[in-house]
């Protein structure tokens, strides 16, 4: 197998390349052995609508059965449905077949232990035991479950809207999203209008990626022209929400979680809500300023869903959309349950997004920066700057290299999946934020020449 897709939050890789018949029977062994030594027995498998998933969905059920786990299928779902059925049957494992934004010709695994994603060491462990070759044996058995009902009534009992009926279009990218989103929101008594929402692997109409304006073209037409109050869009597995106001402008991530920051701090005067070291500093100033604790962490669906157990978080979200909500929920990314909390926040306090978030600071940013760095110095290269930084400013090295200023900040850190540097920028104007900017990129540009020669 090749070693390069097991990544720090899943397994993922091309199709049929790195991920075959061969490649996912092997896999299933692994796993299936990895889930018996974890006293593991019986497990919740459900798959995305990749046109390689219903294959290697029958595959991974023989190799899991032959590894003396019995797997209760649950089909095709979104991500968060197959985290929901963990809880709903209380089971200790789960996998889920997606390579989630990425585009149609890759797949993957993201494997749940106990009620949660494994990440890093453990998902190495999978590898070593498959290239080990021992897989324990035995008889298990599958049977079918629709699970989807249950995750509905769940959230529909869960959600309490307002007076406000809230016009919303809902852009599920051809992915799994559209298969429960839009009947939830229907069911809440919204008036909700279906853009791409018949699952279809091939993602014909648009990458299923929120976090890419492209990619919102469509929904933002539909709003400019006055067809909806918000647009919700979800990534390919429906675990990343992204947010359009009535006018086809961009809610960010850590704007959204302004929003829903404030709403758990008027029920829960105190609590814990973590942002991760890419939000703007907006968000952790006005959690404290509305009486909450604010905690910075590390980039990492799974890492994030770590800290809030370690710190009793209630709230929890990333830039890229991944939105957790212990408060009234199970504290794992739900993109289709934060797009109901949202509505119902609007269904009680009006229709415009905007007035939200409309007393907050003005800042100048920049989007996600990335730039190419081979993997084996990417690390190395991060470490270096922060030591330069840390000889004249305040610095945050939890997950890279966060430089505070007195009217700004920038950020450093290496991709934990790909190699890649990821920079971001904020700043009081767009003059101090080039300033800021050009002192990174000087750093940056010295020590990668170094290693270059």
């Amino acid at each position: 197998m090749n070693p390069n897709i097991f990544r720090e939050y899943d397994i993922r890789g091309r199709v049929p390349e790195d991920l075959n018949n061969d490649t996912v029977h092997k896999l299933g062994l692994a796993i299936g052995t990895y889930f018996y030594k974890n006293g593991v027995s019986r497990v919740a498998l459900g798959m995305d609508c990749r046109e390689s998933s219903p294959p290697f969905k029958e595959i991974l059920c023989q190799a899991l059965n032959g590894s003396g786990i019995d797997v209760i299928d649950v089909g095709m779902i979104p991500t968060p449905v197959l985290y929901f059925t963990l809880f709903h049957l209380n089971l200790d494992g789960g996998l889920q077949i997606t390579a989630s934004h990425n585009p149609p010709e890759y797949n993957g695994l993201k494997v749940c232990l106990g009620k949660t994603t494994i990440y890093g060491d453990e998902i190495k462990e999978i590898y070593r035991i498959g290239e080990k070759g021992v897989f324990h044996q035995g008889n298990g058995k599958t049977e079918n479950m629709d699970i989807k009902g249950a995750y509905i009534d769940t959230i529909a009992e869960n959600i309490k809207p307002g007076p406000n009926r809230i016009k919303v279009i809902v852009d599920a990218g051809n992915g799994v999203g559209g298969l429960v989103g839009p009947d939830i929101y229907s069911r809440m008594g919204m008036e909700v209008q279906r853009l791409f929402c018949e699952p279809d692997g091939r993602f014909p109409n648009h990458h299923p990626d929120p976090t890419v304006p492209e990619n919102l073209e469509e929904l933002i037409k539909r709003l400019k022209s006055g067809e909806g109050d918000i647009g919700i869009a979800f990534d390919g597995d429906a675990d990343r929400l992204g947010v359009i106001d009535g006018d086809g402008n961009i809610i960010y991530g850590d704007q959204l979680m302004v929003i829903f920051s404030r709403e758990v701090l008027e029920k829960t005067p105190g609590a814990t809500i973590i942002g991760e070291v890419k939000c703007s500093q907006v968000l952790f100033d006005d959690i404290e300023k509305h009486g909450g604790r604010a905690l910075m962490w590390k980039v990492g669906h799974s890492l994030i869903k770590n800290k809030m157990k370690e710190e009793k978080a209630l709230l929890a979200g990333e830039m890229s959309g991944h939105i957790f909500f212990a408060d009234r929920y199970y504290g794992y990314d739900d993109a289709i349950y934060a797009g109901a909390r949202l509505l119902e926040i609007l269904s009680y306090k009006g229709t415009d997004i905007r007035e939200l978030i409309s007393d907050l600071p003005q800042m100048v940013n920049t989007p996600e920066i990335r730039l190419e760095c081979p993997d084996e110095i990417k690390f190395d290269v991060v470490k270096k700057i922060a030591e330069e930084f840390k000889k004249e400013y305040r610095v945050i090295d939890i997950d890279g290299v966060r430089v505070i200023f007195d009217d700004g900040w920038g950020l450093l850190r290496p991709s934990n999946t790909q190699p890649v540097l990821v920079l971001r920028f904020e700043a009081r104007s767009k003059e101090r934020l080039e300033e800021i900017q050009s002192m990174f990129m000087d750093k940056l540009n010295n020590m990668l020449s170094k290693y270059s020669r």
